[in-house]
């Protein structure tokens, strides 16, 4: 089944990358020289399967991948170090197999993943070098966080890739391998465990929604939340056909980060291009004030 797979992948070539997005021409200055005049900010931004595939969740979007790395890339010239955790391992491996529906079996879904894992980074790594920019993977599971030794070895490799001015370290559940025993939970989840031993200042969850909606609206967001307790029971339950978590998964993960005293954003992803703005303390989404506020 895996050779049949993988042969069939040939017949579904990637998509040619579409046309960039404009930024401003100072975002993208060359070579990268920190701008002294803003502080510089340590973050995880995390991508959603919503915002990476396309609305049947069974193929990569290029151009919502190429918006995206845009964004990235100006928060990296801007002096900034920027990790991604992303998902859409699953989506792209149905692809592959030239499935339509999510599987259920595990078995299935971690095959799906492991040929959809190297599709998701040839995206990546594609659009990146655009910018001049290189990717690192880095797949864990939940024993790199549980144990101090494998802790310590991440924060480090972690660490190390940062103190490269063109390196964006992108990071995925190992879902090839993870089974429940080892699963961190959702990539919410793990973006918020990733900021912690990153030591990241800031959280940047981007989905397909423009950020926690007030109940009994249809869409007013609610703009700044101080206790996260106090809105638990705003979270639509809901999940995508393709995803894994819905907002309240969202929320868990925001409540993780913010104890931990990260700041953390819940913004609309297909708005790649307010991603600068986000990190600079504006844009549209919700903000979460860490709790050493």
């Amino acid at each position: 089944m895996g050779a049949r797979g993988l042969t069939s992948s040939k017949s579904a070539p990637l998509h040619p990358t579409p046309q960039a997005i404009s930024f401003p021409a100072s975002y993208l200055r060359h070579p990268r020289i920190p701008n002294c005049e803003k502080p510089r900010v340590k973050l995880v931004i995390k991508f959603g399967s919503g915002i990476l595939t396309n609305k049947e969740g069974t193929a990569p979007n290029p151009a919502q991948f190429t918006k995206l790395v845009d964004a990235v890339s100006v928060l990296k010239n801007d002096g900034h170090q920027p990790i991604v955790v992303s998902s859409g391992a699953v989506g792209a491996g149905l692809m592959a197999f030239g499935m339509k529906d999510r599987p259920i079996e595990t078995a299935q879904l971690q095959a799906c993943a492991a040929v959809g894992q190297t599709r998701l980074m040839h995206l990546y790594e594609t659009r990146f070098r655009d910018h001049e920019l290189t990717v690192a993977q880095l797949l864990l599971t939940n024993e790199d966080f549980k144990h101090n030794a494998r802790r310590q070895n991440v924060a480090n490799t972690l660490s190390a890739l940062l103190d490269r001015d063109n390196v964006i370290p992108i990071i995925n559940e190992n879902d090839s391998v993870a089974v429940d025993e080892l699963k961190v939970g959702d990539n919410d989840v793990l973006s918020a465990h990733v900021a912690i031993l990153a030591e990241a200042s800031r959280l940047v969850i981007l989905t397909s929604v423009d950020g926690l909606i007030k109940p009994g609206t249809k869409n007013e967001i609610v703009s700044h939340v101080d206790s996260v307790d106090k809105v638990l029971h705003f979270a639509d339950s809901t999940v995508g056909k393709h995803s894994t978590g819905g907002m309240a998964s969202k929320l868990k993960a925001v409540k993780i980060a913010v104890e931990a005293g990260i700041e953390t954003l819940i913004a609309n992803g297909h708005n790649a291009a307010q991603l600068p703005e986000l990190v600079n303390g504006n844009g549209h989404g919700t903000r979460f004030l860490s709790s050493s506020h």
